[in-house]
């Protein structure tokens, strides 16, 4: 495994990351959850990733469950708070109230004293975004978190809570968790040159685009039966994917990744760590041998010729 600095933190993060979402506590059953999450430990792989809304909770517990085995100084583990946790008006957002209890609520599941990394899971428009970074800054100073992170904010909104955190003198962001893959780029034109200049990094998720750059979804058939397409529980993000357009670049993309002597999923992995501001890239994994497969990526570096080959593909 390789590792990175995590913005302009001390924190090093491994290359690739291992969540949760739409996997444990949802269409993976426990046990082999906890097998997968033993293979990224055993491969390097420390920094875990999860949040409150995962299936209500279930994700956090597998996860903590899972690594409480190991000490706790080896891992960084990340957890999110905004989405809904249950029918009242202030069972959502980014409110001092719901930032408090949830965070209090994930170490109770998780069994942890603290979290490495607690993300404002997206931009909370109803809430002034100093009550939010006030409330995560009580967190640090409490010893709960160690540091602040957002996920899918835009580079205005980053921007916004940097002044903010600057004006009352509050803990800054220092990593942005958004969608990165060869058919979601839309960091790159404003996000990455915002974060690049404040000190942040990216651990971006879903690198290899819900599965599609695994090459298992092919044009004209059906998904395979134990994909997550084929899985009501968490295709519901896939479908828009699966069409002819983007599956026959899957296969051109496949040819170059065979000249290459490495898989698809490895190309798409290694694509997206080509960027310097990411610091990680946050795999899911519902079989042992998946991780096996991706952590390989760290070590493939693409050449400008092969660069140039994708983003003809993708053009």
């Amino acid at each position: 495994m390789k590792y990175r600095k995590l913005g302009r933190t001390g924190l090093k993060v491994s290359e690739i990351s291992l969540g949760s979402w739409l996997t444990y506590g949802n269409s993976v059953e426990k046990e082999t959850a906890i097998r997968v999450i033993d293979k990224a430990y055993e491969l390097g792989i420390n920094s875990f990733d999860t949040a409150n809304v995962y299936a209500r909770g279930e994700a956090e517990k597998i996860v903590g469950e899972a690594l409480r085995k190991y000490p706790r100084e080896s891992y960084v583990i990340a957890t999110k708070v905004f989405w809904p946790m249950g029918d009242g008006p202030n069972d959502r957002g980014l409110s001092r109230k719901h930032v408090f209890e949830q965070l209090h609520a994930s170490l109770k599941r998780l069994q942890l004293d603290y979290v490495d990394i607690y993300y404002c899971h997206r931009y909370d428009k109803e809430t002034p975004v100093d009550e939010t970074l006030r409330t995560i800054d009580d967190l640090v100073r409490q010893g709960k978190v160690l540091y602040v992170g957002v996920s899918e904010w835009t580079a205005q909104q980053i921007q916004e809570a940097l002044g903010v955190a600057d004006r009352y003198l509050l803990d800054r962001i220092v990593v942005n968790q958004p969608q990165y893959n060869m058919f979601h780029r839309y960091i790159e034109k404003e996000v990455i040159p915002v974060c690049e200049q404040n000190g942040i990094s990216q651990i971006v998720f879903s690198p290899l685009a819900q599965g599609v750059l695994t090459g298992k979804y092919k044009r004209g058939q059906q998904p395979p039966a134990d994909s997550r397409a084929a899985d009501p529980k968490a295709n519901a993000f896939i479908q828009r994917l699966l069409n002819d357009d983007v599956l026959a670049k899957v296969e051109q993309l496949e040819k170059v990744a065979a000249e290459l002597g490495i898989t698809l999923s490895q190309l798409a992995l290694a694509w997206v760590l080509r960027q310097p501001n990411v610091a990680s890239a946050l795999i899911g994994a519902s079989r042992p041998e998946q991780v096996e497969e991706n952590v390989k990526a760290v070590h493939v570096v693409l050449s400008d010729e092969v660069l140039e080959k994708i983003e003809g593909v993708l053009a």
